[in-house]
């Protein structure tokens, strides 16, 4: 819609202008730790610190311009259609207009991994590699990308566009009924514009504290614009954030729209399946930096197994060689059955559903079924849960050391939010300084194999490393509060997303319906179809949830090959699972074009 027909109360201009200058005026307050007179603000900041002033005015008006746009909306649809000549002009992967035969969505398919693959490999320029710190650590099995490439963001901000969406929608904040095509277009798009935002929100703390750029690179900009290096090497860095993650963001589009399945879900199987390859047969020493020994065996699950049986005698290896086998990190053997039985149950409970007996109403004959999986929210819940923990790991830490986020007066540097170690501490206790050691992260940080619970909590005397920076009684409520949390959850993210993805009960029967399709026995009518997969999927909507997140907490309990997570093996078990059956479909549907018509 052209913004000349959009109705405005123009009137919001001006309220919204004035909380703009009064949001400047205390964000430079708190940054100089007291209230600012009203010409010290415009002689201080405005005239004497331009440069600041500009650098916020670039980020904060484009907010509050979408804030005016919002506002102002004066139609009686949702607020949302206020954003609609910004959604407009987003750049998008357009849908193809007739079908998309089978060999060239599988070639888009692959194409597309090729190069998720090739920016992975592709690292930021100007950045001081050494100095990396990744925020994502804990979590970057699942969050996709590769730390200091131009895919270290991964699917971080688009994730988190889809849990803030879905939080509103579900809340029933914007007033959006998702079965509307032109409501469904509208929430796509402002997820689309969110996205572009969190790539900044999370881009430019990152930069400033933990993607510091090299002292050549900013020598190199010195000489060009004096006194402006380190700040311009920064804004160049975020930059290249911005276009990987935007990248990332037009290839799942990409793969939705002309591939098979979802770009998200195939990132992260891709990723994960190399994490577990690597941890299974890698042969390289845990520390590369010294000779491989007893101590420093092979890194690979196997080959560390076949080096330490065969350089250990018999004495070596009941004094300690066995449990370095089945439990010491890394891989250990735990870890690799952990691996091989989550997949086994997730390819069970995958072919476990319901199916309703469907019958079409003209052709005599022609009958069907509606599988109802057991796993009917499938494994997007615990992907949503998981990329709340990565924010919730990144953002504690930001506040904990970030140099400007952790002089915010009360989120700052406050031990309640998330406590980590120094780089002294993280090297004397054995963790690395992202870990969280105390506040509401360390409760939420995933737990990481038996060796760091069962074992310290069965011999505490034996492990007592694990214990130099919380106590006892900490660490069983961290496995107690990471678990409810994880299952509790998927639960809430399940119900939000069946919604969303039209996928509850009212959508569906009127998909059924639609395709010509009733169930036998039973009058056609939308409402009676509705009143019968209400019996089914509410119900299973929650318990898939509840499945999800207590098949992910479990591998993590275990413990996994490669340090994926629990998480990331159940992902892409589930996902492979999901891709076989979607090739499945494009192949019957290329056989059968009459049920291209069902699907599509």
């Amino acid at each position: 819609m052209p913004e000349e027909d959009i109705p405005r109360k123009k009137g919001v201009a001006l309220p919204v202008a004035i909380s703009w200058f009064i949001f400047a005026y205390l964000y430079f307050s708190i940054a100089e730790w007291k209230l600012l007179g009203f010409m010290d603000f415009i002689n201080n900041v405005i005239v004497g610190r331009w440069l600041d002033f500009l650098i916020f005015s670039l980020w904060s008006v484009p907010l509050f311009a979408l804030t005016y746009l919002m506002l102002s909306y004066g139609g009686e649809k949702s607020k949302l259609y206020g954003l609609e000549p910004v959604i407009n002009y987003l750049p998008i992967i357009k849908k193809p207009k007739g079908h998309v035969h089978f060999k060239q969505k599988l070639t888009w398919t692959i194409l597309t991994l090729l190069l998720y693959f090739s920016l992975t490999n592709i690292y930021l320029y100007g950045v001081d590699q050494q100095k990396v710190v990744d925020l994502f650590a804990s979590f970057r099995a699942i969050m996709a990308g590769a730390s200091g490439s131009l895919m270290h963001l991964g699917i971080g901000p688009i994730v988190t566009a889809s849990i803030i969406m879905q939080l509103f929608v579900g809340a029933k904040i914007f007033n959006i009924d998702l079965t509307d095509e032109k409501d469904k277009a509208i929430y796509q798009g402002t997820q689309k514009l969110l996205v572009i935002i969190m790539i900044f929100v999370e881009a430019i703390p990152q930069v400033f504290g933990y993607l510091q750029p090299s002292n050549s690179f900013v020598a190199g900009l010195n000489s060009f614009a004096p006194g402006y290096g380190d700040f311009l090497a920064k804004f160049i860095i975020v930059i290249q954030l911005f276009f990987g993650s935007y990248i990332v963001f037009l290839m799942d589009e990409l793969v939705s729209k002309w591939g098979i399945g979802s770009g998200i879900s195939l990132f992260i199987a891709a990723g994960v399946s190399q994490a577990i390859f690597t941890g299974t047969v890698n042969w390289i020493p845990s520390n590369e930096n010294m000779p491989m020994s007893i101590t420093n065996p092979p890194s690979g699950c196997i080959p560390k197994t076949i080096y330490i049986l065969q350089n250990s005698s018999a004495g070596q290896l009941f004094a300690g060689g066995i449990e370095r086998i089945l439990f010491a990190p890394p891989n250990p053997i735990i870890a690799l059955l952990g691996t091989t039985i989550i997949f086994f149950l997730v390819a069970y409970a995958e072919s476990t559903k319901i199916e309703l007996p469907l019958a079409h109403e003209r052709a005599r004959g022609a009958r069907g079924r509606y599988p109802i999986k057991l796993m009917y929210s499938s494994n997007i819940p615990v992907i949503l849960t998981s990329a709340l923990l990565a924010n919730v790991a990144m953002w504690s830490m930001l506040f904990w050391s970030n140099p400007t986020l952790s002089k915010v007066p009360v989120l700052g540097h406050n031990p309640w939010i998330g406590e980590y170690p120094t780089p002294e501490q993280a090297q004397q206790w054995g963790i690395r300084t992202t870990t969280p050691i105390g506040g509401l992260a360390y409760y939420l940080n995933r737990v990481r194999g038996l060796s760091y619970w069962l074992l310290p909590l069965m011999n505490p005397q034996r492990y007592y490393q694990v214990f130099t920076y919380q106590t006892y009684w900490e660490l069983v409520l961290h496995v107690i509060v990471y678990v409810t949390f994880m299952i509790g959850m998927s639960i809430l993210f399940a119900k939000f997303w069946i919604e969303t993805a039209n996928m509850n009960a009212k959508a569906i029967a009127k998909q059924i319906q639609s395709s010509g399709m009733q169930i036998p026995g039973f009058r056609r009518s939308p409402a009676v179809l509705e009143k019968i997969l209400n019996k089914y999927i509410p119900a299973v909507t929650i318990l898939s949830g509840a499945l999800v997140g207590t098949l992910a907490a479990f591998a993590d309990l275990i413990g996994t090959v490669g340090n994926t997570s629990g998480t990331g093996v159940l992902l892409t078990v589930g996902i492979m699972i999901q891709f076989y059956e979607a090739m499945g479909k494009e192949q019957l549907m290329e056989m059968h074009p009459v049920i291209r018509q069902f699907f599509e």
